[in-house]
């Protein structure tokens, strides 16, 4: 059974960082796309940040330059590096694996970013 598991998310004061981590099992995880996605109340969910197979990245332009996404193949999890968080960056985070038609989710991981 496929899992993503995301940890690392908290309360935190604006200014702060966080680190975010998803472990996955029962995917060849270095066959997949990876990403993160973030949903705040009564908005829809937005990607933040995605990682290929090669390590290109891709961020949304409203945390370039914060946020840094990498994938640790060898442990089969991908990380979410997070600086200078904003209140605006509050949202529940999620985990996102892609390979061709398959798609995989967590359950997602809550940060709350106090002014």
């Amino acid at each position: 059974q496929v899992e993503l598991v995301e940890s690392g998310g908290g309360l935190v004061q604006s200014g702060g960082s966080l680190r975010l981590s998803c472990a996955a099992s029962a995917i060849t995880f270095n066959r997949y796309s990876m990403g993160w996605y973030r949903q705040a109340p009564g908005k829809q969910r937005e990607l933040v940040a995605s990682i290929n197979t090669g390590g290109g990245t891709n961020y949304a332009d409203s945390v370039k330059g914060r946020f840094t996404i990498s994938r640790e193949n060898a442990k089969r999890t991908v990380y979410l590096q997070m600086n200078s968080l904003r209140p605006e960056d509050t949202a529940v985070y999620y985990c996102n694996a892609v390979y061709s038609l398959l798609t995989y989710w967590g359950q997602g991981t809550q940060v709350t970013v106090s002014s």
